[in-house]
């Protein structure tokens, strides 16, 4: 299990000689640096550097070491397959390249709807036939139009390959109270049919040539609302559920290495679930770690909570499985829209008046930036973006449940658009590889959210996010080597510090 605090890796290969005037009691530090902005850089190298001399100092200290990064990522969904499969194979291409080659964001964490979700063209079920207790039923011809072909092409694209976490929505609905896609509760005779369930998915996508890394009971335990596909667990039927038949089953049938994610909502929630997963030896086994949402709050990262989650498991994943910017319809070719505080969600529609505060409008690249480098500087180790791919209007789903995703399609014109939140997204999973771990930071700037990693190859990605109206000067150091450093107004910076060489 993973634990690290911040990843670093190199990318396009481009060093900088800074404070080469007449200071030489400071070495000066290699770097390349990357940026996106509201004035309109898009990961754009920076070759000019700082001229002042700022009392504000980031240093770094690879000596503090804190949790594995596991990955950054976004999720396949059926919809994000389906537009895909309604492009040209160029443009088709461009965006799968975009997402996962090398050149592109380097992908290396996803996520993927086990049969129908809210983001799915219809409800169905991998199980179909009503009290088929052996799943003799059994079949994924739902997903083999669009979603594993998606899925495959990606696997083809990625030079270092991605891992997969699979979570169903609900169970078949003939296993539930209600006997409905949505809400209800999965009934105990039926647990053992669930688990056999996740056996039969995990063996038909393994002879697709499509090996699940992890897996969650369920999307969303406390429901939705009962506004799409859910079914309610409490922790203590979670666990019982987990402990006592999917851990053992996936075991016996050989899928003991998948890793069994509990949870898989807010993080407002954590405190709950991880009291009961982690209760015991018997109760923790199975359990892999946490899987968590960002919905909550549209500002806050809630960082006591992932603490709290960290420190009841020490050696447990905990991983961020989604987050989007949700209840809106995107914004069309406009980069500006997305710097700017127009976006609202469910809270700001429905929350109850005691919690309209934690809702305020925000900007998407300023709640993506902020909150994974919030979270790890909070020992999350992983973070999925949730669909790659909607179209104009914030679908297909089949709820009319609209979303923004970081790439938007317009399949009738064959049209693309990548929106500010890709390159927010790619800051970190191009440069914060698998196997980093996150360094500890001293940030004399409190305007400035920063977060730092080491890479397997011996790179430290830096992240700094730059939310102010301002334009900041610092001084990043590490050890004796220093270099000056400017970040534009509301901008997202990775710095990349390149292995040193004897």
């Amino acid at each position: 299990m993973k634990k690290s605090r911040y990843s670093i890796l190199p990318l396009l290969i481009l060093t900088v000689m800074s404070c080469t005037s007449e200071k030489k009691e400071s070495k000066s530090l290699e770097v390349e640096i990357y940026e996106t902005s509201e004035s309109g850089h898009k990961l754009t190298r920076i070759t000019e550097f700082s001229k002042v001399d700022s009392s504000a100092v980031i240093k770094l200290l690879p000596e503090q070491k804190f949790q594995t990064i596991t990955g950054f990522g976004g999720s396949f969904t059926e919809s994000s397959a389906y537009l895909l499969n309604k492009l040209s194979k160029k443009n088709r291409d461009t965006i799968l390249q975009a997402y996962f080659a090398d050149e592109g964001a380097r992908y290396s964490l996803t996520r993927t709807h086990i049969a129908s979700c809210d983001f799915s063209l219809n409800n169905y079920t991998y199980a179909p036939v009503v009290d088929d207790m052996e799943m003799k039923s059994f079949n994924i011809e739902e997903d083999r139009d669009d979603l594993i072909p998606m899925i495959k092409e990606a696997q083809a694209v990625s030079t270092d390959g991605f891992n997969i976490i699979a979570s169903p929505w609900t169970s078949p609905p003939w296993m539930k109270d209600n006997k409905e896609y949505v809400g209800g509760k999965l009934l105990p005779k039926y647990y053992d049919a669930f688990a056999l369930y996740f056996s039969k998915y995990l063996e038909a996508y393994k002879a697709e040539g499509i090996d699940v890394w992890g897996l969650t009971p369920v999307n969303e335990p406390h429901g939705n609302g009962n506004n799409w596909e859910s079914m309610h667990f409490s922790p203590e039927e979670e666990t019982d559920f987990v402990q006592n038949h999917l851990g053992p089953k996936l075991e016996a049938d050989g899928y003991g290495n998948v890793n069994i994610l509990g949870y898989d909502q807010n993080r407002e929630g954590i405190k709950e679930w991880v009291d009961e997963m982690y209760k015991d030896e018997a109760s923790s086994k199975y359990f892999a770690g946490l899987a968590v949402h960002w919905y909550e709050s549209t500002y806050d990262y809630l960082p006591e909570e992932l603490q709290y989650a960290h420190n009841k498991a020490l050696d447990k994943y905990l991983i961020e499985t989604e987050g989007c910017v949700d209840s809106e319809i995107p914004m069309w070719q406009d980069d500006a829209w997305y710097w700017k505080k127009e976006a609202t969600d469910w809270g700001w529609d429905w929350a109850s008046p005691e919690d309209k505060h934690l809702h305020p409008k925000y900007a998407p690249v300023n709640r993506y930036a902020r909150d994974i480098i919030g979270c790890l500087n909070n020992w999350v180790d992983g973070w999925v973006d949730w669909n790659m791919v909607l179209d104009r209007q914030g679908g297909p789903n089949w709820f009319e449940n609209w979303c923004v995703a970081p790439v938007i399609v317009d399949p009738d014109a064959d049209e693309i658009y990548f929106t500010p939140l890709y390159y927010t997204m790619a800051h970190f999973s191009k440069y914060i590889r698998p196997g980093a771990e996150v360094i500890g930071v001293e940030n004399a700037d409190k305007d400035l959210m920063v977060a730092a990693a080491k890479n397997p190859d011996g790179t430290i990605a830096v992240v700094i996010f730059n939310e102010g109206k301002t334009a900041k000067d610092f001084s990043l150091m590490l050890g004796e080597e220093t270099v000056k450093v400017k970040i534009n107004p509301q901008a997202i910076q990775t710095i990349i510090i390149p292995t040193k060489t004897k």
